[in-house]
Parts: C-alpha cells; structure tokens; sequence
C-alpha cells in the first residue's frame, strides 16, 4: 500500500494505491471517498477532506503508520465499505547478504540470486553487472515504495521468479551515486536483516 499527499500541489486528497492497475479503472463514490476498481478488484481510494479523518505530516510519499491503517480502516467501515486493509508495516528496505548467484538460464545480463534477509531467504533477479556472491546489499522488499514513486512487487523476469530488488544508490536516491550501472555494496559494518535507513527503525 502507497500513500500520497500533497495539500498544495492537489488539495486536501489522501491518494491510497493498494495495486498500482492504469487499466480498466471503474470509480464509485462514498461521501468523501472515492473507490477505485480495476476488474471489480479494489485497486485504490482517493479520500477528500483528509485531514478531518487521518492524522498527515509532510507532504509527497507518506511514511505508514499504524495510526494512518487505523483511522483510514475506520473511515471505510463508517462509510459501510467493506474493505480490510492488510499493510505490513515492517522495513521494507533491508541489508542483505548474496548466498548464492546463478546464470539466469534465458538471459545473459541477468543473474539469479538467493538473498538472506535475516528472517527467510528471497530469490532476485538482478542485472547488475557487479553483483555478486558474498556481497552485503541494499534489499527492497515487495511492498517498498522507490524514491521515484515506483512500487515494488513480486515479479518473474524471463521465466524466473523474483521477489524484491537489489538496489544501486542511484534508485535509493542517494548523494553521489556513480554515473556507470551496478548495485551499491555495502562494507561489514552492516548487519543484515537491519534496515538500511534510520528512519525505518
């Protein structure tokens, strides 16, 4: 789930993206809700006048919390929407370790890696050409929402399932990222299984 405010640039509108769909949207409409469907699945809700129902700080890509789930679950069951919001509030971008990396068996560029998060063990389907086994790595788990709006979410590249990203600087936005392609290894100083950025703790 991805929220988005911004007051200033759209008005008081809560956008709240459960699947990122563009096709085939159907919209209906509840006092101050706005349901967003794609193929009778709930894909969405836009909420007006949020900030007389949910508590906001900042502006742009909301960090979630638990107040956020609690007061916008309260809101649709108020409106007699019958929807359970299931958010998994752990960090979602977290140190990992590369224990093992294959050929990707129809793609040259793409290597087939098994990532130890700590708490299980996620395949990922990288194409960066410096990765490698035994590294330390920046893990975007399904659910993490990049700094440039993307979503991330189970995937099969080429035939190959793929659950999560392995991330460069440039894609975590950071200051001085490198012009040439590859992800950012980190040195032993990380724990893995920890979150990458403070903020996630």
């Amino acid at each position: 789930m991805n929220l988005f405010y911004n007051k200033n640039g759209v008005g008081d509108v809560l956008m709240v993206t459960i699947d990122p769909a563009t096709e085939n949207l159907e919209y209906a409409y509840q006092n101050d809700i706005t349901i967003i469907k794609s193929e009778s699945n709930i894909v969405g809700f836009n909420i007006f006048n949020a900030s007389k129902y949910v508590q906001l700080e900042g502006s742009g890509n909301i960090k979630i919390q638990e107040k956020h789930i609690s007061s916008i679950q309260d809101l649709l069951e108020k409106n007699n929407i019958n929807y359970k919001l299931e958010v998994d509030l752990s960090p979602k971008f977290v140190v990992g370790y590369v224990t093992e990396k294959t050929k990707h068996p129809d793609a040259d560029k793409l290597s087939v890696c098994q990532v130890d998060v700590d708490n299980g063990t996620l395949q990922i389907v990288c194409g960066a050409p410096n990765i490698d086994q035994g590294q330390k790595v920046v893990v975007a788990k399904v659910g993490a929402v990049m700094p440039s709006g993307m979503l991330i979410k189970d995937a099969e590249l080429r035939g190959v399932p793929s659950t999560g990203m392995i991330c460069s600087m440039k894609e975590l936005d950071l200051e001085g990222a490198p012009k040439e392609k590859g992800i950012m290894v980190l040195d032993d100083s990380y724990t893995v299984g920890t979150p990458f950025f403070e903020d996630e703790r």
